[in-house]
């Protein structure tokens, strides 16, 4: 059954995971904002009063496909980076609720484990399917 100090165990590696990952993509981002500053902060700024749609900029999936944002990191692009800190941060959660699973399953608390298990798979189709 449940041991107080492995239920504290599991629930203290849970907060770590989620301090650690929120601390990490924060980090990325910072670091990839900043890289962004550096490069285009002398640019002069667009003007947003007049928006216009770019249909060309739809077709570059250099930003919304994982292998474009992993060759933006190796290329050192700042939006790169920004997606890989928003992208650790979509992350923390998943496993968060990845650890949770088995730490029930360790508890052979098949109830929750069960219902953990639920949320995960809905978590993971959504994220393949984008629905």
């Amino acid at each position: 059954m449940n041991t107080p100090s492995h239920t504290t165990d599991l629930q203290r590696l849970i907060a770590h995971t989620l301090r650690w990952g929120v601390t990490v993509a924060c980090c990325i981002a910072l670091c990839g904002g900043v890289l962004y500053l550096v490069r285009h902060g002398a640019e002069p700024m667009p003007d947003y009063r007049h928006f216009c749609y770019d249909s060309a900029a739809t077709q570059h999936t250099e930003y919304t496909t994982l292998a474009g944002i992993w060759h933006g990191i190796c290329a050192f692009t700042a939006r790169s980076w920004i997606q890989l800190g928003v992208l650790v941060l979509l992350l923390t959660p998943l496993l968060r609720v990845l650890i949770s699973l088995i730490g029930f399953l360790r508890e052979r608390d098949w109830l929750y484990a069960a219902i953990t298990a639920f949320v995960l798979s809905v978590i993971v189709l959504n994220s393949i399917g984008g629905c």
